[in-house]
């Protein structure tokens, strides 16, 4: 882990972070990350799966050099998974042994107690960390449901836990919270209102074409355009699932295994798993779908 580093003082020190992590962004993001670590507020990014969002939180961890600490939601979430519970075998063989030694009626005020805590990540989060306060992850919170949401509402206001026989659990710092949502569903007002927004849209063409410099260097210019360029036709088109920019960057991985130098229809054909993931659109894009776009591409070039 890189070293700790202090917040970010201005909007241009917001996106020089980020440039640092090669996160490519435009200002309007830069500023809302920026508001967000200096007024300590949850930062809630929504847009379509694959554009970005996750990997905000994990350039923002890696350029401050602060601990990642996520938590991936799921429908049936609950405390116990998400955090804290008791560490009930431990327990029980701490009775087993307070009562073969005579002690049984004394082990009952110390069951209770941080040695039997299994902390999961939203009471991490709240813990002291020696490289500062963590970057919390709540990832893909649309996914969660709506009752989870609520028992948030605690960690994101104050930046505290109440544990029933422990008490309340408060940061001495708040962790820098980073909440995502794909938009499978609607989340709720109340959460919204504890955050600041951005909404993270597809990258404009030439945004598409730096991110692929960066994280795929080794392929060439002529094909780093025509790839993006066909992903940015393709997303025009009536699809299941819009290739995200993670879908680009695997596309972009896949050609060069092949050692491709351009595009051609048999090229896309062959290789179009890496950039749609649904069946129904694969058949609707491979072959004379395919070979229209790329004539398309090559009468504009």
């Amino acid at each position: 882990m890189a070293e700790a580093k202090s917040l970010p003082e201005d909007v241009s020190a917001a996106e020089q972070l980020l440039a640092e992590g090669d996160y490519v962004a435009g200002r309007d993001l830069a500023t809302v990350i920026f508001l967000a670590l200096q007024m300590g507020r949850p930062l809630l990014l929504e847009g379509e799966a694959g554009v970005g969002k996750t990997e905000i939180a994990k350039v923002l961890a890696a350029t401050l050099g602060r601990d990642l600490i996520r938590l991936q939601c799921f429908e049936g979430l609950d405390l116990a998974s998400a955090a804290y519970e008791w560490n009930y075998p431990q327990q029980m063989v701490a009775i087993r042994l307070a009562e073969a030694e005579g002690s049984g009626s004394k082990i009952s005020d110390s069951l209770y107690s941080g040695d039997f805590l299994i902390e999961r990540p939203l009471l991490k989060a709240l813990q002291p960390h020696a490289s500062g306060p963590p970057v919390l992850l709540i990832d893909e919170i649309d996914r969660a449901d709506e009752p989870f949401e609520a028992f948030l509402l605690e960690l994101l206001s104050d930046f505290q836990l109440t544990i029933p026989e422990l008490g309340t659990v408060s940061a001495d710092e708040p962790p820098i919270v980073v909440i995502t949502s794909n938009r499978t569903r609607e989340v709720h007002d109340a959460l919204r209102r504890r955050c600041l927004y951005h909404w993270v849209d597809f990258p404009t063409l030439e945004s598409e074409m730096k991110i692929l410099a960066l994280k795929v260097p080794g392929l060439g210019e002529e094909l780093r355009d025509k790839l993006v360029t066909f992903i940015h036709k393709l997303r025009d088109e009536d699809l299941f699932k819009q290739p995200g920019v993670a879908e680009s960057i695997d596309w972009a991985h896949a050609l060069t295994q092949l050692d491709a130098v351009t595009l051609t229809p048999d090229v896309v054909d062959d290789t179009l798993g890496s950039l749609l993931k649904y069946q129904d659109d694969i058949a609707r894009i491979r072959g004379s779908e395919a070979a229209r776009l790329l004539a398309e591409i090559q009468a504009a070039a």
